[in-house]
């Protein structure tokens, strides 16, 4: 066993150069190596050093998971203090109780949760560390053993005194050494394969995600891909896009991977239904779009933080992947139990770990000892060491001939029925979660005139007819005195759950009390007013439009009624995404006119069509088709819609190749710079100092064709040679299939074809496309791509070509854009071209052009779109005074 966990950074700086983290935010891809955390962790050491705070000491972590997550993790073991990580989706209450408990020398965590804590604890954000983290780094103090606590995890929920439970380096090495042993034989075969890539699901402050995010893949010099969106198309994509080999997640998000393939592939039931085979490759060949969808390279499922329902590993591991799951609790310091991956007994949660002694109860609760088990508690302000030998898990489990154990459920969800029967929850919610449309489930007990009955809450996709038939379809899966009699409809898409996806089943049973209590029997499919006090689907409408919808029912129109504008829809899909695990296709949502439109398709079963194949309703306003960041003005009822889009736009990363770039700023340093210089002689204003440490956006107003170039001719070569354009998504799509054989725009004294105009505007100036009606997120995706690369990505706001040089209003989804890519923003103003179009002048050193830039803005985690928004155009209208 290593002497203390100090040790996995000298594993970090022999792989220094290796990708560690790579986190997904907004729309960036922020990669950090192996190295530069070891050294951040330095300097987080020399910044404790500095505050005066010791070993023994408290800071609190409250964050999304990040390198710096891990930095400030790791800083803190490296002066013996004790780190309180926090839940980042927890609430502002809850963490300010644990700050009044472990009172905490520093706080340190995201801005926008450092704000929420309503308490003088001293606290530095991370975005923060660049001016205030030491330069020098700082080693270990020495001291440190196994025996040191290390960090205190609390895991009470929102009532009643925090407990905290505490852990020492010796606790975590104990869970680790058996994994990091174990791994050596198959090292061999990694070399092949590296770098391993952990797609990695689960917060950092849970003894499941610390084990595969922070103390597993420095085994492997391996990657980890954090991402908290946890939609399954995403992570499909992810997976395939990033070339993932393993998904650490909790079984909810297997669950909504498996509901993904299922619509995906409509004859995945019949395949599945064929005889099992014992070969990798038969059952790889019959699964063999499931890989392509996945990647190559995918292989392996992780799954922790909870029971995996035995339907789901049976799936998984049909279609040919590696599945391995645990058992562990935050007292055990995660693992417990662990299957096998290349010898994995189906149904259990495998066998314990060495070290480990494991007993059942009289009860059959599950009983456990070893170095593992936490000894001490955070109580009132104070450690209180554990002074029972044995610690009692409140799980029942039960042992199989082969030593594997099956996990049967938490002790006290065991529901007594009045004939004095044990019903085990989990087993009725096995049967229930394999039954088509059902998208969740949790069955809590009632109180009947009798005594205690099973209750089953489902959140369903589907008519309370279908939710009946799943019922009786379950039913025969189970013995007679297991049949659920009595059953309600959650009324949103999905039970509320924790952040590690488990069902909260306490709020579920206060529903269902409410329910008895208003004279709601079973068996009905109540109002969303019942659950939440109002209707979801309207409450989560209006906070993204930031207005009260006059008009709530079924036939209010999504746009004129419900004031969901194009970049409106874009926040739509993806807050119904978070809330459901999917969401729509764009074409899907495109045909959504209506509030029962998206009604039908957030309940129709997975069998029907998303949307009715002819709308009941009235027909769409069509939006106003200016170019650019359209999201919003309507057009007469009238209107006829807009002209067919491609199905698909093409965001190209061919100029990003060295060559191409070469040639576009051979033409821009040798033909276009001397060109404009000869021809318009602008007047060029820019802050004497233009120098940035990361590539910013690029905003102009937009007044001719030549705005681009005159921008270039404003800045240094430094930021001008590294440039990324978007244009118009509908012009550039026009010009790549030939649907503006006129010469449109230019009128040269010459023909080019489309696709020509195209391939020299997006080789000469790196242009991709910013569609004005749809699929502007992709659009988004692709200029954080560019940042990441260390593009500036120059945009114009206003989506349209002022006729006089007016600045116009500039369309929402800058707002959107800037704050998805974390970037600063740098305005820049154009003078001169619209007197020279409205007064027909030429514009041969006109000797009125003028272009000023102005300095570099940087935006408050915190701003709101809008407030993004107007304060740009704020900074554009005084660069043209």
């Amino acid at each position: 066993m290593r002497a203390n966990l100090i040790t996995l950074l000298d594993d970090f700086r022999q792989h220094a150069q290796e990708i560690a983290v790579v986190r997904y935010h907004g729309n960036r891809r922020i990669v950090s190596r192996y190295g530069e955390i070891a050294r951040l962790a330095g300097r987080v050491a020399a910044l404790l050093q500095q505050r005066g705070i010791q070993q023994g000491d408290r800071v609190l972590l409250w964050a999304e998971n990040s390198a710096e997550w891990i930095a400030a993790f790791y800083g803190c073991m490296l002066r013996g203090v004790l780190v309180v990580p926090l839940d980042a989706y927890g609430t502002p209450e809850f963490a300010a109780r644990v700050c009044d408990d472990v009172r905490p020398a520093l706080v340190l965590g995201d801005t926008l949760l450092l704000r929420q804590l309503h308490s003088n604890w001293p606290r530095l954000a991370f975005q923060d560390w660049q001016s205030h983290l030491p330069a020098e780094e700082l080693a270990a103090i020495p001291g440190i053993t196994t025996e040191t606590p290390l960090q205190i995890l609390f895991t009470s929920g929102t009532t009643g005194d925090p407990k905290g439970i505490v852990h020492t380096h010796g606790n975590v090495l104990a869970s680790f050494t058996p994994i990091e042993d174990g791994a050596r034989s198959y090292m061999k075969y990694e070399r092949i394969f590296h770098p391993l890539r952990f797609l990695h699901t689960l917060p950092l402050s849970h003894v499941f995600g610390q084990m595969m995010g922070l103390w597993v893949p420095p085994i492997f010099a391996a990657e980890v891909h954090f991402e908290n969106r946890l939609a399954a198309p995403r992570i499909i994509e992810l997976i395939r896009r990033e070339r993932i080999s393993v998904l650490a997640a909790v079984p909810r998000v297997l669950a909504l991977l498996k509901t993904q393939l299922e619509i995906s592939l409509p004859n995945l039931d019949q395949r599945l239904e064929l005889p099992a085979t014992k070969s990798p490759l038969v059952s790889w060949w019959r699964f063999r779009d499931i890989h392509a969808l996945f990647g190559l390279k995918f292989w392996a499922l992780i799954s922790g933080g909870g029971a995996l329902p035995p339907a789901l590993e049976q799936f998984w591991n049909t279609v040919g992947l590696v599945l391995v799951q645990g058992y562990g609790m935050t007292e055990t310091t995660a693992l417990i139990t662990l299957n096998h991956p290349f010898h994995v007994a189906k149904g259990s949660i495998g066998k314990p770990l060495p070290g480990r002694e494991l007993k059942l109860g009289p009860d059959g609760e599950l009983l456990v000892r070893g170095p593992m088990v936490s000894n001490a508690t955070w109580v009132g302000g104070a450690m209180q060491p554990r002074t029972d030998e044995w610690l009692s898990t409140g799980y029942l489990a039960e042992r199989e001939a082969t030593g594997d154990l099956r996990f049967l459920g938490r002790k006290s969800e065991v529901i007594v029925t009045a004939a004095g029967v044990n019903l085990y929850p989990e087993d009725l919610e096995a049967a229930l979660e394999q039954q088509p449309g059902v998208r969740a489930c949790a069955v809590v007990p009632v109180q009947t005139a009798g005594g205690q009955e099973p209750c089953a809450v489902i959140a369903f996709r589907g008519t309370q007819q279908q939710a009946s038939a799943a019922i009786e379809a379950a039913n025969a899966r189970l013995a007679e005195y297991q049949h659920i009699l009595r059953w309600s409809l959650w009324p949103e898409p999905d039970l509320p759950r924790t952040s590690t996806g488990k069902v909260r089943r306490k709020a579920v049973a206060q529903w269902l009390a409410r329910q008895q209590g208003n004279g709601a029997n079973g068996n009905a499919n109540h109002s969303a007013a019942n659950a939440t006090g109002a209707d979801w689907l309207i409450t989560l409408i209006a906070q993204i439009t930031a207005e009260q919808p006059q008009s709530a029912d079924d036939t209010a129109r999504l746009t004129e009624d419900l004031h969901l504008d194009s970049l409106g829809r874009v926040q739509l899909a993806a807050a119904i995404e978070e809330r459901v695990g999917t969401s729509p296709a764009h074409v899907e949502f495109d045909e959504m006119h209506t509030l029962g439109d998206l009604r039908h398709w957030l309940n129709a079963s997975p069998t029907e069509d998303s949307v009715p194949a002819q709308a009941t309703t009235p027909q769409p306003i069509a939006e106003s088709q200016s170019a650019g960041m359209q999201p919003t003005a309507a057009t007469p009822a009238t209107a006829t819609p807009p002209a067919p889009l491609s199905k698909k736009y093409f965001y190209p990363r061919w100029p990003w190749l060295p060559p191409v770039q070469w040639l576009r700023i051979a033409f821009q340093e040798l033909i276009m710079r001397p060109l404009v210089s000869i021809l318009a002689a602008p007047t060029i204003s820019r802050p004497q100092s233009m120098a940035s440490t990361q590539p910013m956006l690029l905003i102009a107003n937009h007044i001719s064709t030549f705005d681009a170039p005159l921008v270039y001719q404003a800045l240094p070569f430094k930021i001008r040679s590294r440039i990324a354009v978007a244009m118009s998504g509908e012009m550039l799509d026009d010009y790549l299939h030939f649907r503006n054989a006129e010469r449109t725009t230019v009128k040269a004294p010459f023909f080019l074809p489309g696709p020509i105009i195209y391939t020299l505007l997006t080789a000469l100036f790196n242009v991709f496309p910013l569609p004005q009606l749809r699929d502007f997120q992709r659009s988004f995706a692709h200029a954080g791509e560019a940042l990441d690369r260390g593009y500036n990505v120059l945009v114009f706001p206003e989506g349209t070509r002022s006729a006089d040089g007016t600045l116009a209003r500039f369309r929402a989804g800058i707002g959107l854009l800037v704050k998805e890519s974390n970037a600063p923003v740098l305005p820049i103003a154009t003078l001169g071209l619209g007197e020279l179009k409205t007064r027909q002048r030429g514009w041969f050193r006109s000797g009125t052009l003028q272009v000023r830039v102005g300095e570099p803005i940087v935006f408050d985690p915190g701003d709101s779109e809008a407030a993004i928004t107007a304060c740009l155009h704020q900074a554009i209208e005084n660069l043209m005074l």
